[in-house]
């Protein structure tokens, strides 16, 4: 069979000239011990990687395919997004790509390093698309975007390619045996925030919760059946200058039930903060409504 009609050939190809381009798109991050993880060489002086897999030395080592090595420390990190920032103390040759919407059923590769820098690749399908979504760690990500893939620890971080060469994210390990993907958008937006502030502000409501049944009597007023106790109030927090007391059942927030505390990081995006909200309560017997309005989280 020629070249000419050997689709099989002809997608090999591609593939493989998408590979040749990877020294401008992932990198190794190697700490003083060698072990590495894979990274998306974002700009000449800044990669991204997953930062569930780094730890928080004060030096790294950048290493690329050809050989090319800088020294890097780390700029910021978004444990809501697994986002995390090096910047290098040297440029590095990098390349831009455009960025690509993902869609079911169509192929997706997934780049990542080897502890020499080389590049390394993945070939699957994307599994599942789906809307935006809030991580347990109160991360907004534009869109949740799986895999059929299997990556290895060091292989997360790297850039995720459609078949065009355009961006789809960069890669990362979500529950065990699910490879997800963290879109360009999240990325667009995340990765200029810690490179110039070092984190991505949270909301924060400064208060202590705990999931309790709302009294039999007040459940039809309350029009929920669950709530969540105030167990603690930080001084000088937004609740605390709204008014909210200890023994308060939280019940709603601008509507939204408090059934758990996933609800509450959901309101307590990036988005959220300098935002007045309505929460209605409970305190000692009755329901109550009380206007906050969200800060940003205080720095660790």
């Amino acid at each position: 069979m020629s070249t000419e009609n050997n689709h099989l050939r002809q997608l090999s190809q591609a593939i493989e000239a998408q590979v040749a381009a990877a020294p401008g798109l992932v990198v190794a991050v190697r700490n003083s011990s060698h072990r590495h993880v894979s990274a998306t060489l974002w700009q000449p002086d800044a990669v991204v990687t997953s930062e569930q897999a780094i730890g928080n030395r004060d030096e790294y080592q950048v290493v690329t395919a050809s050989g090319a090595t800088s020294k890097a420390r780390i700029a910021g990190r978004d444990p809501g997004t697994n986002l995390l920032v090096l910047r290098t103390d040297s440029p590095l040759a990098a390349t831009t790509l455009p960025r690509a919407n993902a869609r079911v059923g169509s192929l997706a590769l997934a780049l990542s390093a080897d502890a020499a820098g080389a590049s390394t690749a993945r070939l699957g399908l994307v599994s599942a698309v789906g809307p935006q979504w809030c991580s347990r760690a109160g991360g907004r990500i534009e869109q949740r975007i799986a895999l059929d893939i299997r990556l290895r620890r060091t292989e997360e971080g790297g850039p995720v390619l459609d078949a065009d060469g355009g961006l789809l994210g960069m890669s990362t390990l979500g529950p065990p045996g699910v490879v997800l993907v963290i879109p360009a958008a999240t990325l667009d937006r995340v990765v200029p925030q810690l490179l110039s502030d070092g984190q991505v502000p949270r909301g924060w409501l400064g208060l202590g919760l705990q999931p309790v049944a709302v009294p039999e009597p007040l459940r039809a007023e309350a029009g929920e059946s669950m709530g969540m106790m105030v167990m603690s109030i930080a001084a000088g927090g937004p609740a605390a200058v709204a008014g909210v007391k200890a023994g308060d059942i939280l019940l709603t927030i601008d509507g939204a039930s408090m059934r758990g505390l996933r609800r509450i990081i959901a309101q307590l995006d990036d988005a959220s903060v300098g935002r007045t909200v309505a929460a209605r309560l409970i305190r000692g017997g009755e329901v109550l409504t009380l206007n906050m309005v969200i800060t940003a989280r205080p720095r660790q």
